[in-house]
């Protein structure tokens, strides 16, 4: 039996925080479907928090200014908040009121509680402060809500906060300044906006955050680094080149979007939320600084965070298809920046990276107009597809008369979709169908006809709109020939090259602007049956079709040479052929890329540990496989790094306190005594774990091999595990424990990797 814990922040399991929000979204939350109109918006948040010196409640005074937006009287003020949330007292307008409380089901797993007041009748445009005490309890620390003597972390999905309007209403949750005010004894605090007597100030639209924690501090380019404590020289040159890329972003979407909102920046570490931002703070992987370089989701996510300073921050975004703005038109932007930055090279790669996002879902998706945060394709679908109509929009416009338009329909500080639309006149034919309905357009490209002179390529169109694209045609020679093509619905077309060399390969669409239900044909010769050309090439590599894999790979690499996936895929399939210069070529370019995936600088890594362990070069293998193990990027990277690592050098000295604390747990977990095994682990952290080694356990055995620190209070302990449960046969196998050290004394923090069959 194999046995495979993982904790939160577990590097097996590095779900973004896109992925977070819909693991969460599925389902209907009564009350806040589709359609429906808002009766109250927030106009101000103020929350004074406290958090305890032990336990795992935190104490929090909401004060809600809300007003009616509704065309009509209102009597009754519904909040909604965590079902974790115990409210004690509510006030409206000074005045204590009567309560109810209920359950509001979002799916089968998942509730939020509604908290009911009546209340004198407001009119419409009038006003009421709601005043809200209540405790809420963190049973197990994730990804939205953690508390722990590390410090804590509370962002809007966590349902921390009392709010009329929830993440899950179809036109847009509550966004409205926030003032808060944490207590969290020995704890920096961090969340958008000024630090102002008494806590911190944000004076732009926002849903309230914080986090609390420990980190050195770092104001570069006019960004605020926080990094965990003590990570080295390193850290700083990674810090000081995200400060340079924020400020970079910044400037550009000003250059789109107007005159930049005056916001503090910050860009904060963190094991949890790595993308979540909001107000001009982001949230980033803490590994992110242990990296040789930033990688692409890192950019994209701080380039994206620049972006929504403007859309959702300083403008408030709502109405139906609200997500096409706050978070396509942000990923647009985002990588427009990448290209002016990076080259269009590797904004290609991203915008690859976006459309198998979003084709994996496209044949189920609704129309943007339509889509709602309870649909689980939300964020592939709104951020993905939305950015491409975008971009669709920008092209047939010109960037500048594009721009001008953005800025007239938000200098009043809201925007909604609908005004953006009428902002276009001219191309409400482009639009409609783009914004109204499925995804249902599929081009599809001929054979290349040769004839006297010029060579014929039919082209198709299943879709029920218009497209005007690109078509472009590959000669024997690699010459690569361009021309327009517009493409009625439901019909054929056909484009012309006039050239006697002759052509081998056509392209339609070769910009890819268009969203689509499938990729794969757009090219003829038909190279892969996959959207995806990473699932071309893996799909024969797991099969051990190296030669096959290679094959695919280079034909791939020939139109996307800045694929870095794709060549680490290659380098690996040249390695098992025992083809070394050839993969450490390949290997050497993807660190050398300007924008590569942490997933492939960690794989990249691992190639070259293996190539110098071939050639005895022992010392520059240890130190590949180090790189791809403090990287923390990805799970089979690790663990292939420390199983070599392993083989070359199988003896490394311990720090007795980490023996000591693995001595210490062996007995608790053997004596099932959960209340001691409890106190060996951070409170919320591996609950799953702890319940599976306590109460059930007849022996356990660890034998410590290795320490990896990662930062001043934090490190990795690899270990031989030998353990026998009730009913089970004894189990061996390697263990990745995570500790943090608390209080002078180390705490298990996560359980990284658990081979043990």
């Amino acid at each position: 039996m194999r046995m495979h814990f993982v904790g939160s922040g577990n590097i097996s399991v590095r779900l973004s925080l896109g992925l977070l929000i819909l693991a969460a979204s599925v389902g209907v939350c009564l009350g806040q479907t589709a359609g429906a109109s808002a009766t109250w918006r927030v106009q101000k948040y103020d929350l004074n928090v406290t958090l305890p010196d032990s336990g795992r409640s935190i104490s929090v005074k909401a004060t809600l200014t809300v007003v009616n937006v509704s065309s009509g009287p209102a009597g009754t003020l519904t909040l909604r908040i965590s079902p974790s949330a115990d409210v004690t007292a509510v006030k409206i307008n000074n005045t204590t009121a009567d309560f109810s409380k209920s359950e509001e089901k979002a799916s089968a797993a998942i509730s939020l509680q509604r908290v009911v007041m009546r209340l004198p009748v407001v009119p419409p445009g009038g006003t009421v402060n709601a005043v809200v005490d209540y405790k809420l309890n963190v049973k197990d620390n994730g990804g939205v809500a953690a508390l722990s003597p590390m410090g804590a972390q509370f962002l809007p999905l966590s349902f921390w906060y009392p709010t009329p309007n929830s993440w899950y209403f179809a036109r847009g949750a509550d966004a409205a300044p926030v003032h808060l005010a944490v207590t969290a004894a020995g704890h920096q605090v961090l969340s958008a906006g000024s630090e102002a007597a008494g806590g911190i100030d944000s004076k732009m639209n926002g849903q309230p955050f914080f986090v609390a924690g420990n980190w050195d501090v770092s104001n570069l380019s006019g960004v605020s680094i926080y990094v965990p404590k003590d990570t080295g020289a390193d850290a700083q040159k990674r810090a000081a080149e995200t400060a340079v890329l924020f400020a970079d972003a910044k400037t550009f979407a000003a250059g789109i979007l107007g005159k930049a909102p005056d916001e503090p920046l910050r860009i904060v570490a963190g094991r949890r939320g790595a993308g979540f931002s909001s107000g001009g703070t982001v949230i980033v992987d803490e590994a992110v600084f242990r990296r040789s370089k930033i990688d692409s989701l890192t950019t994209m996510n701080i380039a994206e965070a620049a972006a929504k300073l403007w859309l959702g921050s300083a403008v408030t975004v709502s109405g139906d298809g609200y997500g096409a703005i706050t978070e396509g038109l942000s990923r647009y932007i985002a990588t427009q920046f990448l290209e002016s930055k990076y080259g269009k090279d590797v904004a290609d790669v991203e915008r690859l990276r976006q459309r198998v996002s979003y084709a994996a879902v496209s044949k189920r998706d609704a129309p943007l107009t339509m889509v709602a945060p309870i649909d689980d394709y939300y964020y592939p679908e709104v951020a993905n597809k939305g950015a491409m109509v975008w971009r669709i929009l920008a092209k047939r416009l010109g960037q500048t008369e594009f721009s001008s338009a953005l800025r007239i329909a938000m200098q009043d500080g809201n925007v909604n979709l609908a005004e953006l639309r009428a902002a276009f006149p001219a191309q409400k034919e482009l639009l409609d169908p783009l914004f109204d309905k499925v995804t249902d357009t599929n081009l599809l490209a001929g054979i290349p006809v040769a004839g006297a002179g010029d060579t014929k390529v039919a082209l198709r169109n299943d879709g029920s709109a218009d497209v005007t694209v690109d078509v472009t045609a590959m000669t024997s020679s690699g010459e690569r020939i361009t021309a327009p093509a517009t493409i009625r619905t439901k019909n054929f077309g056909e484009v012309i090259f006039k050239t006697p060399a002759k052509i081998v390969r056509a392209e339609v669409d070769s910009d890819k602007m268009y969203p689509q239900t499938d990729y794969s044909d757009d090219v003829a010769p038909r190279e892969s049956t996959d959207s995806d050309p990473l699932l071309a090439a893996k799909r024969l590599f797991d099969k051990q079709d190296f030669a096959g894999a290679e094959t695919t790979a280079r034909t791939l690499l020939r139109d996307l040479p800045r694929f870095d996936d794709l060549r680490i895929l290659l380098g690996r399939a040249l390695l098992a052929q025992n083809k070394t210069a050839e993969a450490e070529k390949e290997f050497r370019a993807v660190l050398d890329e300007k924008l590569p995936t942490a997933r492939s600088l960690a794989w990249a890594n691992v190639g070259l540990a293996e190539l110098a362990a071939k050639s005895n070069q022992n010392d520059a293998a240890l130190k590949f496989a180090e790189a791809a193990i403090i990287s923390d990027a990805e799970y089979g990277a690790s663990l292939a790094a420390r199983n070599l690592r392993n083989k070359i050098d199988p003896a490394s000295s311990v720090d007795a306190s980490v023996k000591t604390f693995f001595a210490d747990f062996d007995r608790a977990a053997t004596a099932n005594k959960k209340a001691d095994v409890n106190a060996l682990v951070l409170p919320g952290e591996v609950t799953r774990f702890v319940a599976g080694v306590a109460g059930s356990t007849q022996q356990w055995q660890t034998q410590v091999t290795r320490v990896d620190r990662i930062d001043a209070n934090t490190v990795l302990v690899e270990a031989n595990m030998n353990v026998k449960l009730l009913n089970r046969e004894a189990e061996t196998g390697m263990a990745v424990y995570r500790l943090a050290k608390v209080g002078g004394g180390w705490r298990l923090m996560a359980v990284d990797v658990f081979e043990v069959r």
